[in-house]
């Protein structure tokens, strides 16, 4: 069956929560398509990506990518749906790019 989205909700968008600021979470953009091709044109347009590999986040495996120059905040009463836990060494990686970008 093709995925369908709720149009009453907008469209799920994955992310990697990284912190908080008051009752805000923070998070990172994911991705599954590969930036690894495009690395040159996507730092010219000021987009960092950091890998951090396939996880149970994605129902098919894929690896993925955070977004580590956006961050954004997130109302926690709109998360719906829970993905996985990330390694804490990737997770230290992703912080460390975080860190860089700034």
């Amino acid at each position: 069956m093709p995925f369908e989205e709720d149009h009453t909700q907008g469209k799920d968008r994955p992310v990697l929560l990284v912190g908080t600021d008051g009752p805000w979470l923070l998070a990172v953009p994911l991705t599954s398509k590969d930036h690894d091709r495009d690395a040159l044109q996507e730092r010219r347009d000021g987009r960092l990506w950091c890998d951090v590999g396939s996880g149970a986040w994605d129902r098919r495996g894929r690896p993925s990518e955070a977004r580590v120059d956006r961050i954004l905040r997130v109302d926690p009463t709109t998360i719906r749906r829970e993905g996985a836990v990330l390694d804490r060494a990737v997770f230290d990686q992703v912080a460390a790019a975080i860190r860089a970008a700034r």
